[in-house]
């Protein structure tokens, strides 16, 4: 369910295909995100799933399957 939540999100920000993205994926190399891309990712992540995600931890998101283990553990 998060996966799905999130392919949404990123592509609406990125007008990508839902397709093209899987766990795997990263946001800036396979993407192409910049900053300003990443920011809006995060705040659609924080309005479509009810959380707020600490500045810190975004640092540290270079994948797809790092943002939905991050969706999963803010959510417990």
């Amino acid at each position: 369910m998060e996966l799905e939540k999130l392919r949404e999100v990123i592509a609406e920000v990125l007008s990508v295909d839902t397709k093209e993205i899987t766990l795997e994926t990263t946001f800036l190399e396979d993407l192409g995100a910049d900053s300003l891309d990443v920011y809006q990712i995060i705040m659609g992540i924080e309005e479509a799933f009810h959380i707020e995600i600490p500045a810190e931890k975004v640092e540290r998101i270079a994948t797809v399957g790092e943002a939905v283990e991050l969706i999963k553990n803010s959510r417990e």
